[in-house]
């Protein structure tokens, strides 16, 4: 019992050495290996960042500089890579932020991120639905057929519209392929993202040869300002691999392959999102860029129709490699935190063969569906960014706090040039979160004072650490 005692009341930690032997209710199937792991990465960094924010933020925010912003939110996210790195070798749990936070600095801190993550990574969800829902519109209209307007949009998104009928069946789709099991939703998941690297190879491949490089005056229309915003509304595309990194307990070799999955999915995102920005603004002129459908709209401007239709159909089955890393995220952390006891133990339950949280799968899956069929893009995507910024936060000082307070424990990576790498992922964090509407942080202290609540009422109690 005394092993407990790490921290009294909401600061009580999970002891990192004890880990493995203190979590009760149900584990997860160790079946993925490295490249699955990097794969489920790539596919939750790429996709929504390429098909539908670049269009976005060059139309709206940033212009060309949509380059820039990239580049500001990929260092950012690199920082923070590094640290998840150290930490997904050090505790291979499911739980991510969550977990990492809870064994760090405190229970109060763990739940908060753990509750955070759980409206962010929903919402993302969300998100990526509405945005694949915009090239499917595309791509009717293309094929001449005419649907009925009440199914093509949230209400008020355009004449007619009641509710995102694609983009809410979307969402109950990747529950259910989740559901079959890990092992068989990861291969799905690995066949999908090669797809759609190679839909976004052919997109700067082509697109080159139709660059127009006075499409890039002037670089900075909405001045610098714009391209540091820009980096704020698209951040939430460059951290797929913290939803990855949840699902260390079903990695073969986490210890080794975690660390390597983190850092290989985001340099291969990062190349090709750079890449893509360069092409995406050199063949249109910002202004014309189609916020929902920029590249394909882009490729028929310059007369290739047949493969604006290609990359329409590319980015439809591409995005869905983000929505699935991300329900796959939000339900580990769900799973994590009822295991732990801060939330009830019936969401912990695992299915008696495939061995995943089927429960908390179609819970989340509703939920998402109901997000993405009913609000516009803009307002769910205001919901996926300060929770995100802020476990960034809690994990670079978490790994610094514990490389001065336990620099013997074993670590299969370590974070280079420490404590100037985690310190520049807070800093970059906290500037971002700045950046950020007024409204999302109403909706944020709305959330946070709701999880206090519940947090006291039952899960400050309830939780196993409490228990023992």
């Amino acid at each position: 019992m005394a092993r407990f005692r790490a921290g009294e009341g909401v600061l009580r930690r999970k002891p990192i050495e004890h880990i493995e032997e203190t979590e009760s209710g149900g584990g997860l199937t160790r079946s993925l290996g490295l490249w699955q792991l990097t794969a489920i990465g790539v596919g939750g960094i790429i996709g929504a960042g390429i098909f539908t924010l670049a269009g976005t933020v060059a139309n709206g925010t940033a212009g060309p500089a949509v380059l820039i912003s990239f580049l500001i939110a990929g260092v950012a996210s690199a920082a923070a890579a590094l640290s998840y790195a150290e930490f997904a070798g050090l505790i291979p749990k499911a739980g991510s932020a969550y977990t990492y936070g809870y064994a760090v600095l405190g229970e109060l801190v763990g739940w908060f991120i753990g509750w955070d993550l759980l409206l962010e990574y929903t919402a993302i969800v969300a998100v990526v639905a509405i945005g694949i829902s915009g090239y499917f519109s595309f791509l009717v209209g293309e094929m001449g057929a005419d649907l009925p307007n009440w199914m093509l949009g949230a209400p008020g998104t355009g004449d007619g519209h009641k509710v995102d009928l694609f983009a809410a069946v979307l969402c109950l789709l990747i529950a259910y392929l989740l559901t079959l099991g890990i092992k068989n939703a990861a291969r799905f998941e690995m066949v999908v993202v090669v797809l759609k690297v190679l839909v976004v190879l052919l997109v700067i491949g082509v697109g080159v040869f139709h660059i127009n490089s006075s499409n890039y005056h002037p670089f900075f229309p909405f001045g610098v300002g714009g391209a540091f915003t820009g980096a704020a509304t698209v951040f939430f595309a460059v951290f797929g691999y913290d939803a990855m990194s949840t699902a260390a307990e079903e990695s073969k070799d986490a210890q080794r392959h975690m660390p390597k999955a983190i850092i290989y999915s985001l340099i291969i995102s990062m190349v090709l999102y750079v890449a893509a920005c360069l092409v995406l603004t050199g063949m249109q002129n910002y202004k014309d860029i189609d916020p929902e459908s920029g590249f394909s709209t882009a490729f028929k401007s310059v007369g290739l129709g047949s493969l604006a239709d290609i990359i329409a159909v590319g980015a439809i089955i591409g995005i869905l490699t983000v929505m699935f890393t991300f329900m796959l995220g939000v339900t580990r952390v769900w799973f994590s935190m009822s295991r732990d006891g801060l939330l009830p133990k019936w969401f912990a339950k695992t299915h008696p063969t495939r061995h995943v949280p089927t429960r908390v799968t179609w819970i989340v899956g509703v939920a998402s569906a109901v997000i993405a069929g009913f609000l516009p893009i803009g307002e769910a995507a205001e919901l996926t960014n300060i929770g995100i910024l802020l476990a960034f936060v809690v994990v670079c000082a978490a790994v610094i706090v514990l490389r001065y307070r336990q620099p013997d424990l074993p670590r299969t990576f370590r974070t280079p040039w420490m404590p100037f790498v985690p310190a520049l992922g807070i800093v970059f964090s906290i500037w971002l979160i700045t950046f950020l509407q007024w409204q999302t942080w109403v909706r944020f202290a709305v959330w946070f004072l709701v999880g206090l609540v519940i947090y006291f009422a039952y899960s400050y109690r309830k939780s196993e650490l409490a228990r023992r």
